[in-house]
């Protein structure tokens, strides 16, 4: 069942390319962006490759962000993994 609104309250940096997210329903999910990431040829996907630049991620409306919108990641899609990072890499 698809939530009517979630938002993501809190992030946290817990190592490489991964996120620990709180939601605002108190629940958790660690997510690993590195499949994502790696697997895309596109350079404007790839520059997140770098861990300093990943580590620059904020919440912004609930949702996450990367640079001036370069990536985000609408909270309900994070929240329900309605997509998996290593299906749609082929990993």
């Amino acid at each position: 069942m698809r939530p009517a609104e979630i938002n993501i309250v809190a992030a946290q940096h817990v190592g490489d390319y991964s996120l620990l997210l709180k939601f605002d329903d108190k629940s958790e999910q660690i997510i690993n962006f590195e499949p994502l990431l790696a697997c895309s040829s596109h350079p404007d996907i790839r520059v997140w490759l770098e861990l300093d630049k990943f580590s620059a991620f904020r919440i912004e409306c609930g949702d996450l962000i990367w640079g001036n919108h370069d990536l985000s990641f609408a909270a309900v899609d994070l929240y329900l993994m309605a997509w998996s990072i290593g299906a749609r890499c082929g990993l």
